[in-house]
């Protein structure tokens, strides 16, 4: 399983299937235990994932982190990616500013994250965030309809939904962000308590 993992990584950061390599650092694979019994699924790459080359080491990273950490889950026990492996975004000045990759976008890297879960073949997957949900489902997604619950009837595994890390870091107060957090922490304790 690592090996095949680090076949389609070699393979990925030559990935040209979609514009976004043209202007990201580079390409951004997943990371962790190739006999994870959890995936965990981003949207893309941020900033500074893009210029580390690794998922979830900005500030969304930490969240999960501790996350994980509350819950007694190693992070290397879990292999974390995103369904676009390259960084989107808009410059504003000196900042790059993360921009929604689009459905074309997601369906061209979805090839690399079927590779991946192939290779792995996860007792259940963690969408963080609707872009995340919408790749592996195919269609339209209402997080808040859709968060909380493992689904079983939507493609080859299971899917939990939950909030991406961001959106609580752009809660707008403290009780709010604590809140989501909170809800955050149960849809993980779920998802880890399902799968085993």
């Amino acid at each position: 399983m690592a090996s095949k993992l680090a076949q389609i990584e070699t393979e990925v950061k030559t990935c040209r299937r979609c514009p976004l390599y043209r202007d990201a650092t580079q390409a951004v694979f997943g990371e962790g235990s190739s006999r994870s019994r959890v995936v965990m699924l981003g949207e893309q790459p941020g900033d500074q994932e893009d210029r580390a080359g690794r998922p979830f080491v900005g500030p969304a990273g930490r969240v999960l982190d501790q996350a994980l950490d509350q819950l007694g889950v190693d992070r290397r026990s879990v292999y974390i990616t995103n369904a676009v492996k390259h960084f989107k975004f808009e410059e504003r000045g000196k900042r790059r500013l993360h921009k929604r990759p689009n459905r074309y976008e997601i369906e061209r890297c979805r090839w690399w994250l079927d590779q991946e879960l192939g290779a792995i073949y996860p007792s259940l997957i963690v969408a963080l965030g609707r872009t995340a949900a919408e790749a592996l489902m195919g269609r339209a997604v209402v997080l808040s309809k859709e968060r909380g619950r493992v689904q079983t009837d939507i493609g080859d595994y299971p899917i939990l939904v939950t909030t991406h890390p961001s959106a609580i870091l752009r809660m707008p107060d403290k009780a709010a962000r604590k809140s989501a957090y909170t809800a955050f922490v149960n849809d993980l304790r779920l998802a880890f308590k399902e799968a085993g």
